[in-house]
């Protein structure tokens, strides 16, 4: 297995730029694992595949303004950046600060507001620094970023975001990531209901989504790629239902590949059911060849080339489905990448 093996020619027209309107309408693309068989739909139809009984799992993380601005508390010095990569084991934040030079172990920045001049009244501290301008800071009020900063979009969208609520799910309430769970930015309120009212047990896990989910992978042999590590929760009422799904044969349909890692996890480390209720870090690199133990379904968005997203995507339907999938979305012009459409693979 090589890490060229997950390489595909994308055309750069194909890159959504801006999220449709109406969140549903986006087009869906079906792959059945058995059979292959590709169906092309739009995602307001996915009741069509799923049933009553079956678990739909969602990573509520809700994604915080990533790109902060701020000063040195005390004056001396001009603005300071800050851009959030991903937690830290201390509980803080790995982040780039520019200028670097400026700061040093034990300096507080005071974090600016919305407006020009304004002081939110976070404080952060850099508590750590490393290499490459990546420092580790700590804020003193967590809650109250929200309210402040910018959204980080990936690199490879350049339109600016009018509306940041549309990089949000719609059942987004646990603050922590920088980057969206993209897959369930396609459900509205009202989707959710129906599939409830037909007896599909929506449910809810949080990932914490670092930048580091757009980063390729750059050694040739993908084994040996370090994957970082994201803050999960599975809370034990979850755990209970998974495990109950799965002693009674009824399906697990993960929205996202933040939430097949989570409960992949969750079911690895799990001894007393199927799957145990998890708090801690996720560091699971799931490349094909890997066996599956919690997961029967999973709807997605389409990824970027030499991604561990797409490897995981590959190991659960297999390389040449996926790399057929994804050829036939590129001549049928289906919009990839965060704002893009989504595939269910069942």
């Amino acid at each position: 297995m090589k890490t060229s093996d997950f390489d595909y020619n994308l055309p750069q027209g194909l890159i959504a730029q801006e999220p449709l309107e109406d969140r549903d309408t986006s087009r869906l693309l079906v792959l059945k694992r058995k059979s292959g068989t590709l169906e092309h739909r739009r995602f307001y139809e996915l009741s069509d595949y799923l049933r009553a009984g079956d678990v739909l799992v969602m990573n509520d993380s809700r994604v915080i303004p990533a790109r902060l601005y701020g000063h040195k508390e005390g004056g001396g010095g001009g603005r300071l950046e800050i851009l959030l990569l991903r937690r830290h084991d201390s509980g803080g934040w790995e982040a780039l600060l520019r200028p670097a030079k400026r700061v040093k172990p034990g300096t507080r920045i005071a974090i600016g507001g919305t407006g020009e001049g304004e002081n939110s009244g976070i404080t952060a501290e850099v508590l750590q620094m490393g290499e490459g301008g990546i420092n580790v800071l700590r804020f003193d009020d967590e809650s109250l970023l929200a309210g402040v900063g910018r959204v980080a979009l990936p690199p490879y969208i350049k339109t600016p975001l009018t509306e940041p609520q549309r990089y949000q799910t719609v059942y987004a309430s646990s603050n922590g990531s920088v980057a969206a769970p993209t897959a369930g930015l396609h459900f509205t309120p009202q989707m959710l209901d129906r599939l409830e009212e037909a007896g599909v047990r929506c449910r809810y896990v949080s990932l914490h989504i670092g930048l580091d989910t757009f980063r390729p992978v750059r050694e040739e042999d993908p084994r040996k790629h370090h994957i970082h590590r994201e803050f999960g929760l599975v809370k034990p009422e979850v755990a209970a239902e998974l495990s109950q799904a799965r002693r009674e044969g009824r399906r697990i349909v993960c929205v996202g590949t933040t939430t097949v890692r989570l409960l992949e996890q969750a079911a690895r480390l799990s001894r007393r059911q199927p799957v145990d209720p998890f708090t801690g870090w996720v560091d699971l690199f799931i490349l094909p060849g890997h066996r599956f133990r919690a997961v029967d379904g999973l709807i997605t968005n389409f990824h970027l080339s030499r991604s561990t997203l797409l490897m995981l995507v590959s190991a659960f339907a297999g390389q040449q489905s996926i790399k057929e999938a994804y050829e036939e979305a590129v001549r049928e012009g289906y919009r990839f990448y965060s704002f893009g459409d989504a595939m269910l693979i069942i």
